[in-house]
């Protein structure tokens, strides 16, 4: 042992040699007892300062704890893909469902259904699609350019003629909306052929062009139905 130093052993001795009998010793507690050394806790540091023993089993002993996580919520199902039939692919049976689907959302009757899809076959062969004279258009999710005038989307809407905004007419759920709105103000329609109603609202330059396309449309709001 060097000179100056105190064993610890000698100085705990001599302390409890000092101590009455029945005085409660600094050396007894969990933490020496123990531990079998005084390293980690100064024998002089006051009871409440000590470091306390759990009970309970460190995560060393008892392995990893449990961590709750919380369930993901379910996902939805996907809907059912409907396949296409007229001679459709399925980009353009999709969005003959979107027009039959907004249709039905503003109690349209399948007449309706069928003139707006016979109209959508003619003039874009349903697809959803820009026009070269309308630089935004081409900026908009598209299947396909036009070059008819300033046409745009199913229904070859235009903005110039106050349909509404291009972002308005190359959305498909919101063209087929407004084109419901103009067949519902045209007086009669229910009655009328599928040329006359579609032409009542379109105004095209080719108005007996719609007719031919009435079987395939039945055929295709029935599938969707």
């Amino acid at each position: 042992m060097k000179t100056g130093t105190v064993s610890v052993a000698v100085l705990s001795a001599t302390l409890l040699a000092t101590l009455p009998a029945d005085s409660p010793s600094m050396f007894t507690g969990s933490a020496y007892a123990e531990s079998g050394a005084v390293a980690s806790a100064s024998p002089f540091s006051s009871p409440a300062a000590s470091p306390s023993v759990s009970a309970s089993p460190s995560p060393s002993s008892a392995g990893p704890l449990a961590v709750a996580v919380p369930a993901a919520p379910p996902v939805p199902p996907a809907p059912p893909v409907v396949r296409p039939v007229a001679g459709l692919n399925q980009r353009q049976m999709d969005n003959a469902a979107l027009i039959v689907k907004q249709g039905r959302a503003q109690g349209m009757p399948d007449r309706a259904l069928v003139v707006a899809i016979a109209t959508a076959m003619q003039e874009s062969n349903l697809y959803n699609v820009a026009s070269a004279a309308v630089p935004s258009s081409l900026q908009l999710p598209h299947e396909g350019v036009s070059s008819d005038h300033d046409s745009v989307g199913l229904f070859q809407q235009r903005a110039s003629q106050g349909w509404g905004t291009v972002a308005q007419l190359m959305n498909p759920s919101h063209s087929a909306m407004l084109f419901y709105n103009a067949l519902s103000r045209v007086r009669g329609w229910e009655r009328m052929s599928v040329t006359a109603a579609a032409q009542a609202v379109q105004r095209s330059a080719f108005p007996g062009a719609y007719q031919k396309h009435a079987g395939r449309a039945e055929q295709v709001v029935g599938a969707l139905s």
